[in-house]
């Protein structure tokens, strides 16, 4: 759903418009700031991590992907029909 559009102030001067291009673009300044702010965040460099934590990573990875499969196989056996499937 989009947002519901706000009514459009009426300007009557020029030094009105003025005033809000400036009012518009602080908002887009801050608004760029916190985008960037939180998309830096997003991919923050792990630390160098050793052999055994990378091999211990990789096998908690392997089990859980396992588990996920094995789940989902247990329940669409068991509760197919609210899949579709016959």
């Amino acid at each position: 759903m989009l947002p519901a559009k706000k009514p459009e102030p009426s300007f009557r001067t020029l030094d009105e418009i003025r005033l809000r291009k400036e009012q518009l673009y602080e908002d887009i300044q801050r608004d760029n700031q916190q985008f960037s702010t939180l998309w830096n965040q997003i991919f923050v460099r792990r630390k160098d991590v050793s052999k055994g934590e990378f091999v211990s990573s990789l096998i908690t990875n392997s089990v859980t992907a396992v588990d996920a499969f094995l789940l989902v196989r247990k329940l669409l056996k068991n509760y197919r029909f609210l899949f579709g499937k016959r």
